[in-house]
């Protein structure tokens, strides 16, 4: 086959530039499709240049070509802050780009991976969440534009599969963090790491008794690149995440005793459809993939804050120059 030619599609992002750098070091020559909606071009900018990297500004709602062996589909925005900015343009950029590189894998013959979320499980009643567990998903809250359109891009995914015969592969991420995230994102870890730097107050919602399972950047990027190269008869879908589980309180604590800040904690109202306890079960992983992450919280979170504290000093934007959603195309 010779170079091994990979799409990647919101790679630009905060994941998405992180497969680039995996993918390139792998020896695939890696075309990077963005609009910068919500990634950056500071993500990529080390990558330009290079021989086996090429940048591509589209946005995915429109269709595109390209001749590829694998496509990672990455492109949504990621963040609550982020998708509920404009909610019609979420589930476009869900279900339509879904279609597109689905479209492209059918004419090229790629495998095509979608990079799909927890959010799907919702308000979960089953803890921790299999892969067989369907969800308790709020279809007409203010999430739903980004749980509703990752559950329709699976369906895309399956049927195209099923109907066409397109190579599919379905992952499920988890809570993810590492250096790259943008620091207006809305996130936990970022929010918390950019309020304790600068001293500002720590903002829990409710008691800050909710729990996530948090993964470490490289050890989800590993992951993806594992279950990309299953298998043919595996397809997932397939828990990617850390299954250590604390407390939003607790990593607020964390944080603010590794980055020695005096920043007090505050308390504010808990947002509608906020998951109470989002865990992966990822024994699927572990027999299917033979992946487990190896970094723990502590190593990640000291990773994650040496990079926010070095933009900081260098004066290196932390978010994108993308354009907003009322100035982007409808």
């Amino acid at each position: 086959m010779g170079v091994m030619r990979t799409l990647v599609t919101g790679g630009a992002g905060f994941v998405g530039s992180h497969l680039c750098d995996a993918l390139v070091r792998r020896g695939h020559h890696v075309l990077c499709l963005d609009n910068f909606l919500t990634g950056s071009p500071h993500n990529i900018a080390h990558l330009v240049g290079h021989p086996r990297f090429e940048l591509v500004e589209h946005d995915i709602t429109s269709p595109f070509e390209a001749d590829v062996h694998r496509i990672y589909n990455l492109a949504c925005p990621a963040s609550p802050v982020q998708y509920q900015r404009d909610p019609i343009r979420t589930t476009k950029i869900s279900v339509l780009g879904a279609l597109h590189v689905l479209g492209l894998a059918k004419r090229c013959g790629a495998v095509v991976l979608q990079a799909s979320t927890s959010e799907v499980y919702g308000e979960p009643e089953v803890h921790p969440q299999k892969e067989t567990y369907r969800g308790h998903v709020d279809a007409l809250g203010p999430r739903a534009c980004y749980d509703e359109g990752k559950r329709c891009a699976e369906s895309l995914f399956m049927d195209y599969q099923r109907r066409h015969g397109v190579r599919v592969k379905v992952a499920r991420i988890f809570n993810t963090y590492g250096p790259r995230m943008r620091n207006d994102d809305g996130r936990v870890v970022s929010n918390f790491i950019t309020q304790a730097l600068s001293n500002r107050p720590i903002t829990l919602y409710g008691e800050g008794l909710q729990t996530r399972a948090f993964c470490y950047v490289d050890d989800l990027v590993r992951g993806l690149i594992a279950l990309m190269e299953s298998a043919p008869s595996f397809v997932g879908p397939v828990n990617l995440g850390n299954p250590h589980e604390v407390t939003v309180r607790e990593l607020a604590e964390r944080i603010l005793r590794m980055t020695r800040s005096p920043s007090p904690i505050e308390y504010a109202a808990l947002p509608r459809d906020d998951p109470s306890r989002r865990c992966p079960d990822i024994s699927l992983a572990l027999r299917a993939l033979d992946w487990t992450p190896h970094i723990s919280l502590e190593q990640g979170l000291r990773k994650t804050i040496d990079d926010f504290a070095q933009r900081a000093a260098l004066a290196v934007p932390l978010w994108s120059s993308a354009k907003t959603p009322s100035e982007a195309e409808p």
